[in-house]
Order: structure tokens, then sequence, then C-alpha cells
């Protein structure tokens, strides 16, 4: 990832950890002034916000870490571990608010107070804004921890949305319905389990190398073919690492061409593949020879 890419991700974590660190204190305090266990669901899910945005922060800029002896390949795979422990957070923080949900259910507490609406709305707005601008950067820098950053934010803006719902319907409905905002933070936190398994799992198969879309290894089969001497391409693996992609090639060349005709193609198609797709970190090329009658 160059740097610039680096910057971006890192600004993107930074803002949501600021905002989140704000938000939680905001929603707790609420919460408990106002009686709502919809709020102090809703802050208990901020708080994990705070703890992803550190983990994805530290991957972040781990998965930068240079190659070193131990890790020839570099440390790309800190970026998706990051992402697997934050929708892991997510899956942890959706039962931690059905529990209590559930508990509210059981021993019904009084309605929550009006004004923690007002809170609830500027809440959504912040969290929705953030979501946009983070989903954005993620894009940008085809980061799977950013992109599990930004639906830590959209989860927080459901669960603050639920929350509204919930406190409203227990307030026009009167007695009886006080357990309409518990209701809704269960709601929420299903939505929030939901999205947590969904992210898990690119994280879990690039960590596990699953190969990428079949357009860009086609697309660096037909860069390798425009190279003068390459008569074909046999195989082509390709898995990704953090931001990087490293690819490994099987070119078929005349059988009768010298090692050093042979070695100096292999350059062109690795040089020819990281000029035009600027992500490729390295192609492992391996030369096939072809006989004359069976090209």
């Amino acid at each position: 990832m160059p740097q610039n890419r680096l910057q971006r991700s890192l600004r993107a974590t930074f803002l949501g950890l600021a905002a989140n660190i704000t938000l939680t204190v905001v929603k707790f305090a609420a919460g408990l002034l106002g009686h709502s266990q919809a709020l102090i669901a809703d802050a208990v899910e901020s708080l994990a916000d705070i703890f992803s945005s550190i983990i994805v922060w530290r991957g972040l800029v781990v998965a930068e870490t240079p190659p070193d002896e131990d890790h020839p390949y570099g440390h790309g795979k800190a970026e998706p571990l990051a992402a697997a422990i934050v929708s892991g957070m997510l899956l942890l923080a959706a039962g931690l608010i059905a529990f209590h949900s559930l508990q509210g259910i059981i021993a019904p507490r009084a309605a929550a107070s009006g004004w923690t609406l007002i809170v609830l709305v500027a809440v959504i707005v912040v969290k929705e804004t953030l979501f946009r601008f983070v989903l954005h950067e993620a894009a940008q820098v085809e980061s799977s921890a950013v992109t599990t950053d930004a639906w830590h934010h959209r989860s927080d803006a459901i669960t603050s949305a639920a929350a509204f719902i919930g406190i409203t319907i227990s307030l026009v409905g009167g007695k009886g319905y006080e357990v309409a905002d518990n209701w809704a933070a269960i709601a929420a936190a299903c939505v929030i389990g939901f999205n947590g398994w969904r992210l898990l799992r690119p994280a879990f198969n690039e960590l596990m190398d699953r190969a990428p879309d079949k357009e860009l290894t086609d697309r660096i089969r037909t860069i390798a073919k425009t190279i003068p001497g390459v008569d074909e391409i046999d195989k082509c693996f390709v898995r990704k690492m953090g931001y990087h992609f490293f690819v490994d090639i099987h070119v078929m060349v005349d059988a009768q061409m010298t090692v050093e005709r042979s070695h100096a193609i292999g350059h062109q198609v690795k040089n020819q593949i990281r000029r035009e797709i600027t992500n490729v970190s390295d192609v492992l090329v391996h030369i096939e020879p072809v006989r004359a009658e069976t090209i």
C-alpha cells in the first residue's frame, strides 16, 4: 500500500476512533440518566467500536511493515486478521446486547425519558456520515479491515435507530409498552450479528489465500501473453496479502530458446504485470518449454 493509501486508511480509522469515544460517553450518560436499556446497549456497541478501531489501526500499521527474515512475504495478513477480530467483536457485541435486552424484558423497567430521542437522532446522523466516509476511503485503498470498520459505524447507526423506534413506541404506547425499548435492542442485535458474520467470511477467505476475482487473473494472463516470445500461459495463481497481490505464473516458450533469452522474457513478463497492475507486489515466473509440434 503506497504511503498515501496508508495515511488515508489511518485518517479514516482515527476519525472513527475519536467519534466513538465521544459518542460512547454521551450514550452511556444518556442511557443511565434517561433509563433507556436500548441506549445503554447502544453504548456497549460503541465501546466495541473503540476497541475495533484500535485493532484496525494496529493491523494497518503492522501490514505495512517491510518483509523480514521471518516474514519474507511481508506482514499483509495482519490486515485481514484485524478484520476477522473486528467481525468477531461485532458478533460478541450482538450477543451482549441481546442478553441485556432479554433481562429488561423479563424484569421490565420504567419507560425511557423523551429527551433521549434527541441524543439518538444526533448519534444516527454522525454514525451514518462516518459510515459513508470510511466506506468510501476503504474502497479507495481496497482494505478489508477499513471496510469492516466502516460497517461497524453502520451497525452503530442501526442500533441507535432501533433504540429510537423502541423508545418512541414505549412513550406513545404508555403503560405496558415499556419493553418496546428492549425488543428494539434485540432487533438491532440481530442485524449487527448478521453484519458480523457477513464481514467475517471475506476476512477468513483472505487469510486462507482464496483466489481473487477471475477478472484479475484473466487480466494478468492477457498482459503476460503480450510479451514477445510467450507462446501460452500454462498456470496463473494469484493471492492477496493486505493491499498487495502476489502472482505465480507458468509461461510457455519455445523449447529451443536459450536460457538467457527465456530468462529475459520472464523478467519482461514480471515487469509488465507490475507496471500495469500497480498493487501487484511480486511475480514469480516459471518457464515451461514447449516443443514446436505442440505450439
